[in-house]
């Protein structure tokens, strides 16, 4: 069953392949190259159209003789078909791009994990498949900023695989730090990932945490995760703070606000009307003239 957390986790792991290739070489021993393009690749594995073989993510890095293939899985539970074809992507993917390819297999949860490890024998003598699994026992907890920028593909993970234990805030705190020093609208994309894939308290802290919109790149996404209630509260409140910008203006120069000027000005949510109204406060000889 596709669920919000199974697209989230694949979308983190593929959304860009530079970042997900810094996580993987650190976390597995494998022989990507480490300079060169890295790009998605179809996911469809088929051989033959009667029959869909497609893996939730694939990866290519290189170019020409020096190119590496990476297969993302996402597994929330044991399912006894993805031996035979896990299997079946690796051999299509290989034949397809003639490279090297391994399987990277995301599993939250430490009993799945497990399950995934197992060695899957082909029954052809010396053959046999270790998947490379990705769970909380091999993923780090970054809570340093600083580690977390240097290799934020394994940060953001991190977020996520980690979201059970009891320093969940720390990895919290680093990541959405490490964030804010991406172009704003892939750290948006990240944060919108790291939500779904969260569960649980620690995704309603991760809400909590957009909402507070504590960095630019929150704004948008943060507005999606308000009831209407709240962005009618939010908009009210920013109005009222530019109407008390106005009359602070206005006070500190020495002009007085009639009650109906500030009844006028309290009364208006219209955002661009207030701007207006305060460069004309900087400027105007009386307060009725912010009207003019």
């Amino acid at each position: 069953m596709v669920t919000s957390q199974h697209e989230g986790l694949t979308k983190v792991a593929t959304f860009e392949p530079d970042h997900t290739r810094h996580m993987l070489l650190a976390l597995f021993d494998l022989p990507i190259p480490k300079s060169g393009e890295g790009r998605l690749a179809s996911p469809d594995l088929s051989e033959a159209d009667p029959a869909v073989c497609r893996a939730d993510g694939a990866l290519l890095y290189g170019d020409g003789d020096d190119k590496f293939g990476i297969i993302v899985e996402t597994q929330r539970a044991p399912d006894k078909e993805k031996p035979y074809s896990w299997l079946e992507y690796i051999a299509n993917f290989r034949a397809r791009e003639k490279c090297p390819v391994c399987l990277i297999v995301i599993c939250p949860d430490r009993k799945v994990a497990r399950w995934a490890l197992r060695v899957i024998e082909t029954g052809h003598p010396g053959l046999e498949l270790t998947p490379l699994v990705i769970h909380p026992d091999n993923t780090p907890l970054i809570t340093d900023v600083e580690q977390a920028k240097e290799n934020i593909g394994l940060a953001i993970m991190s977020t996520i695989i980690q979201g059970e234990d009891p320093r969940f805030l720390a990895v919290q705190d680093a990541v959405l730090k490490a964030l804010h020093h991406l172009d704003a609208k892939v750290a948006g994309r990240y944060a919108r990932y790291i939500q779904v894939s969260l569960t649980g308290d620690a995704q309603k802290e991760w809400d909590r945490k957009m909402k507070a919109m504590t960095y630019p790149y929150m704004g948008e996404y943060a507005e999606s995760l308000l009831s209407e209630g709240e962005r009618k509260g939010r908009a009210e409140g920013r109005a009222e703070g530019e109407a008390n910008a106005i009359f602070l203006i206005l006070q500190g120069r020495g002009i007085a606000v009639s009650d109906e000027v500030r009844e006028r000005v309290l009364a208006c949510g219209d955002k661009e009307t207030l701007d207006a109204w305060v460069l004309k406060a900087l400027t105007a000889d009386t307060a009725e003239a912010l009207f003019d």
